[in-house]
């Protein structure tokens, strides 16, 4: 069509047709590929969401040796210092947000380790009491003995974790 095209501007093809360049010099298929491009990189970005961080639904199962409270041998220097005997109240506990490790002791004497990762969205856990480790992102609690869960969303128990107690130190293996 070469009689003033559709939009009545001169001649050339009408819009639509090979060749044939719409509003502000830009050429259909040119603005067909950019869209397309634009569609693809939104859909490659939400591919790249950080799934298991807060936010990201679900995290997935724990390593084994976070699930298993440590597979692996004790390094030669005992692990980790994680804190003092002093330091986890009897049927309380203490978070270590650094190593991301929450001690409770549900008897004089007993202490447990547990992941502070929430199993919901893998927020951290803040607190320990009443016998329940809680998470302040939804409100999931967790037995202060067993990491098990008390109160949902979560539907995973916390991983249990390895240490050692000795002198007064706890160490996490």
């Amino acid at each position: 069509m070469t009689d003033g095209g559709a939009d009545g501007h001169g001649s050339g093809p009408a819009c639509g047709e090979p060749g044939r360049t719409c509003a502000k010099g830009v050429a259909r298929r040119t603005a067909v590929r950019a869209g397309a491009a634009g569609v693809l990189a939104v859909t490659a970005a939400a591919g790249c969401s950080r799934y298991g961080e807060k936010g990201g639904g679900e995290t997935s199962p724990p390593p084994a040796q976070e699930r298993t409270g440590g597979a692996t041998p004790p390094p030669a220097d005992g692990g980790a210092r994680l804190g003092t005997t002093s330091d986890v109240p009897e049927g309380g506990g203490k978070v270590f947000k650094a190593e991301k490790v929450v001690v409770t002791q549900p008897a004089a004497g007993e202490f447990k380790a547990f992941s502070a990762i929430c199993t919901h969205e893998g927020c951290l856990v803040d607190k320990v009491e009443n016998g329940t480790i809680d998470c302040p992102c939804h409100g999931s609690r967790f037995g202060a003995g067993n990491g098990a869960v008390v109160k949902g969303p979560a539907t995973r128990p916390l991983g249990e974790k390895r240490i050692t107690v000795s002198g007064g130190e706890i160490r996490l293996v």
